[in-house]
């Protein structure tokens, strides 16, 4: 499988759709972070003991990995979320885009999300078989049949339709495995609040991309905040993923994983679907790079 920070390696265009905000003013203080503090020693040099960079680094993936585990031990999951994403215009004007939508998973093979935006009120349902689509505000709708299970449908969907589903790699069953095969550099950055819960601060670093996650303390370590910052993009676009009303166990019922297309309703190719993802049609992608 191929992760979401793979694949703005190989695509730029379609990662261009998935970076959002969360960018902040100034250089963080590094000996700050809890790791730092308790075991950072400089010798008579000024060099920075390897040992506690190796903790820190260690540390952090263990928090990544004991929040993947959790995940993937949850058979049926639930939580709203909020994503920003940021894009860059010609002019080098930022601009924020941000919508609010739903999740439920009962793994290995239904799904059912909503996401509702500026410009569109979207629903996808898988079963298990069939992927639907529907455009509520544009009474349009697609499928893509899909045998499998969800890891396969967010591959599927992503590489072959470039219709990435928001936060995509929370969703796989194994997020630790989607996330660390690029990452170059790791940190620990102590704690944080989001939406009241105290969290885990975590930093991880690509040959191209950076990305953030908050995942929470205690017994439920789901991730709180996702946040993926493309180093490659003019000015360093980013992308972010809220997550919150987090649920775990509960019975659900069938017909959650059914949709109900209304008989008038325009069937399209997957990618024909206008303001289907979170980047609205009236933006066009120009690819560049560069300086920030």
């Amino acid at each position: 499988m191929q992760s979401t920070i793979g694949k703005v390696m190989k695509d730029a265009r379609t990662w261009a759709t998935l970076l959002a905000l969360a960018t902040t003013a100034g250089a963080v203080d590094m000996s700050a972070t809890r790791t730092a503090q308790a075991n950072a020693r400089r010798t008579t040099a000024g060099a920075v003991d390897v040992s506690a960079t190796r903790t820190a680094e260690a540390n952090a993936k263990r928090l990544l990995k004991a929040s993947s585990d959790y995940m993937a031990a949850q058979k049926t999951l639930s939580f709203d979320y909020d994503t920003y994403l940021e894009v860059v215009t010609k002019e080098n004007q930022k601009l924020g885009l941000a919508s609010s939508g739903t999740v439920l998973l009962d793994r290995p093979d239904k799904m059912h999300a909503t996401r509702m935006g500026g410009f569109a009120d979207v629903e996808f349902v898988f079963d298990g078989k069939t992927m639907t689509m529907f455009g509520k505000n544009a009474n349009a709708y697609a499928q893509v049949e899909a045998p499998g299970t969800i890891d396969q449908l967010v591959d599927e969907l992503r590489n072959k339709y470039h219709r990435p589903i928001p936060g995509a790699d929370l969703l796989m069953s194994s997020v630790y495995d989607q996330l660390m095969p690029e990452v170059v550099d790791t940190k620990d950055l102590g704690s944080g609040v989001i939406g009241g819960v105290e969290c885990d601060h975590l930093a991880f670093r690509s040959k191209e991309v950076d990305w953030q996650i908050w995942i929470a303390q205690g017994s439920r370590p789901y991730p709180c905040r996702y946040v993926i910052t493309s180093t490659q993009v003019n000015r360093a676009p980013q992308y972010s993923v809220d997550v919150r009303a987090w649920k775990t166990g509960a019975q659900v019922a069938r017909d959650r994983f059914a949709i109900q297309v209304p008989a008038d309703a325009k069937k399209l190719n997957p990618g024909d679907l206008r303001d289907f993802d979170e980047l609205p049609g009236i933006f066009s992608i120009k690819k560049t790079s560069g300086g920030r």
